[in-house]
């Protein structure tokens, strides 16, 4: 995917539409993924704080596979409209994970959560994260944990360091919740430029 010559013209928030995503979107996954994460290109990467690659073929094949993991990718088309043909490119991606904690409540994980560097700064992210809000709040909902005294539990992590990321999140409601991890040094996510690096849990709770 090239990000110097794609033509935006068509696209804006108004024409974003997510599917789930499939085997074969695994390479413009990975790809998108690396691009936002790993390379200098936009204002969500990682670039200064973690080297190396953001995700593998095999983790996302895993994902795919999961029916607790639900991953969404917004693709790109001929005309930018939902029902034209697929180029085979991604121009945004975002995962609800289904996790049960030790009590039986179960609460939506968000994740992977990518808007491709060019159409960054449009508000596309803002609709594809909303969207999967929505839908982690009916799918909680349709499993019973969803009531007044009961609303949906989102979560989600982001790197320590990252103070315009916080900020992004905490406009859309989200909040720190106190629980943290240092960033998992095995080699699968990258490797840390920094030994402090930890990860950060947010919580939003919707009804």
């Amino acid at each position: 995917m090239n990000k110097n010559t794609m033509n935006k013209d068509y696209l804006s928030k108004d024409s974003v539409f997510l599917r789930q995503a499939e085997a074969s979107d695994i390479g413009a996954l990975e790809q998108l993924l690396n691009c936002c994460y790993r390379e200098t290109a936009g204002w969500t990467n990682e670039a200064d704080l973690v080297g190396g690659i953001r995700i593998t073929p095999d983790e996302l094949a895993n994902t795919i596979a999961n029916p607790k993991h639900y991953l969404f990718v917004y693709p790109k088309t001929t005309s930018g409209e939902g029902e034209a043909e697929e180029t085979g490119e991604l121009l945004g991606c975002i995962a609800v994970d289904i996790k049960t904690d030790a009590n039986s409540n179960k609460k939506a994980y968000i994740g992977m959560f990518a808007v491709h560097p060019v159409l960054q700064g449009q508000g596309v992210g803002n609709v594809i994260l909303q969207a999967a809000e929505t839908f982690a709040t009916r799918h909680l909902s349709s499993d019973g944990q969803v009531a007044d005294k009961n609303p949906a539990r989102l979560t989600m992590s982001i790197l320590s360091h990252r103070p315009e990321l916080l900020a992004y999140y905490q406009r859309r409601g989200y909040q720190l919740n106190g629980n943290k991890m240092p960033f998992p040094n095995d080699g699968n996510n990258g490797e840390p430029k920094r030994e402090d690096l930890e990860l950060l849990e947010l919580e939003k709770m919707v009804h």
